[in-house]
């Protein structure tokens, strides 16, 4: 089953500023900067107070009791600017001239002596890139908030110890002991940050460890004792774009592997008469209004009882949308099953009335529906129709015309308790019976307003059989014809259904 893709969580106003962060996921960057930018030109970072200079911590005490991480920037509230946050006045609830939020980066490592290993960082428009310090694994799941772009992740780091009976562990920042996963540290990140760009940082002298890094999921690997400013902005940016293509590319993966589920769905759908025993030919055409849609709101079925009679149906459902679609596959099912026990006309027609009634979505939701019984010697058949239009006849040095619709009842779902008189009707020796689906009249003629209705069809339809179309061929050149007359695409369903009697 296509793998769901995890919704975004909301960014903390405190960190989000008002313009748009750019996440891993969402698309483009709107921040690329020129290969030539000088992070000299802009020596502030802005870093977390974790990750103070050596000065810093020599003129302040470090408190280490606190179990809460220090890497979180806060803006000022006297001023409304923050730490690459935004700036503006706030007019009736919203701000004005903001300045769009910096890249953001997590550094995860656990120097205890605090030395940098991370320099001084630009993004593309010279302004500084916001730099997070976490030195475990607990830290950086507090830290990694949605307006988080990158993790810098040391390969240095320990890897959480695995878990003691009894369900303790070790926690993190702990040796996992010899033998353990190298990489056990990176893949705990991946886990905990799926959607996020990764950076892994080794030593120069252990790159084959940083190519397995890449391997195992890592944007990039670069080695901490060769950074310098310009390198790693250009290798964070380049790691966000990369993780943005690898996100598109995977999500369109999915949503292909949807589709050719949801097709595959669709087509097993449709129906497969059930006619072994009798003599009677079976064609039809199915073209549903949506696009990329195998089904749509029309149903038919034709099944043979054991008692020699052809039950044919044609339906439709109102409206073109997926429950439409999804309506008319139950009430199909449902016909099916009814007449294989025995029912049909008005008691058949109640009942699936019943059925529409407690699986539609809105009251105001029904359905048309043709439904003719073919006797056992093919000569006679009985006619119900619920708001459908009447099936077209024709035999050889016939016209074809219309079979009679005067007791026509109404479409299912609109009056509770209705009645569908059953008409009985001649067919001959040698007939072909069509039952459609009102996208087929409904098209237009041209580029006016005008339709080509019930006549138009009849007309078609001579001229086609006068040509010598008949059974599938028929039906696919009436389809094709109405669509030329429409100009294009119909917009509604389409279904036609085709039954030959020959002497």
């Amino acid at each position: 089953m296509p793998v769901p893709v995890p919704r975004q969580r909301a960014i903390p106003a405190v960190e989000c500023g008002q313009a748009p962060v750019a996440f891993p996921d969402s698309g483009p960057s709107t921040e690329q900067a020129p290969s030539g930018t000088n992070p000299a030109e802009n020596p502030t970072i802005q870093r977390a107070p974790a990750r103070e200079t050596t000065t810093e911590k020599r003129e302040k005490p470090t408190d280490t009791s606190s179990g809460t991480s220090t890497g979180i920037d806060r803006p000022d509230p006297g001023t409304g600017t923050g730490t690459g946050t935004g700036t503006g006045r706030t007019v009736g609830g919203r701000k004005e001239n903001a300045v769009p939020t910096n890249l953001t980066v997590l550094l995860i490592e656990d120097d205890p002596a605090g030395s940098p290993i991370v320099p001084e960082l630009q993004d593309q428009a010279g302004k500084p890139i916001r730099v997070r310090t976490a030195r475990n694994l607990t830290e950086a799941g507090r830290l990694l908030t949605d307006d988080v772009h990158c993790i810098l992740l040391d390969l240095a780091l320990s890897a959480p110890a695995p878990a003691r009976p009894g369900g303790e562990g070790a926690g993190d920042g702990e040796g996992a002991g010899e033998g353990a996963d190298e990489l056990a540290v990176l893949r705990h990140v991946l886990e905990l940050a799926p959607r996020h760009a990764v950076l892994a940082l080794t030593a120069s002298s252990d790159a084959e460890r940083g190519a397995e890094a890449v391997a195992v999921g890592a944007q990039d690997y670069l080695f901490r004792d060769e950074l310098d400013g310009r390198l790693l902005s250009r290798a964070i940016r380049y790691a966000v774009e990369r993780k943005r293509s690898d996100s598109a590319e995977r999500r369109l993966a999915e949503g292909r592997l949807r589709a050719q589920e949801n097709r595959r769905l669709e087509r097993g759908l449709l129906p497969t008469p059930l006619l072994a025993g009798s003599s009677l030919r079976f064609a039809a055409r199915y073209r549903p209004g949506r696009s990329r849609a195998l089904l749509g709101g029309d149903f038919y079925d034709v099944v043979r009882t054991p008692d020699g009679t052809v039950h044919a149906m044609i339906g439709d459902v109102c409206g073109h949308g997926p429950d439409e679609a999804a309506l008319g596959v139950e009430l199909r099912i449902a016909w099916r099953a009814l007449t294989l026990a025995g029912l049909c006309g008005d008691e058949l027609l109640g009942t699936l009335q019943q059925v529409l009634e407690h699986e539609r979505s809105d009251d105001e939701i029904f359905a048309t529906l043709c439904a003719v019984d073919i006797s056992p010697d093919g000569r006679r058949a009985g006619l119900c129709l619920a708001g459908h239009p009447s099936p077209l006849i024709a035999a050889p040095g016939v016209p074809a015309r219309l079979l009679p619709y005067d007791n026509n009842g109404p479409a299912l779902g609109l009056l509770p308790g209705a009645r569908w008189p059953r008409m009985q009707v001649e067919l001959g020796a040698e007939w072909s019976l069509m039952l459609y689906t009102d996208g087929l009249i409904e098209g237009r003629i041209g580029e006016g307003r005008e339709r080509l209705g019930q006549d138009g069809m009849v007309e078609m339809v001579r001229r086609q059989r006068a040509a010598g179309l008949g059974g599938e061929e028929l039906l696919r050149a009436a389809v094709n014809e109405v669509r030329e007359l429409n100009g294009g695409e119909l917009a509604d369903d389409v279904a036609v259904v085709l039954l030959d009697r020959t002497a």
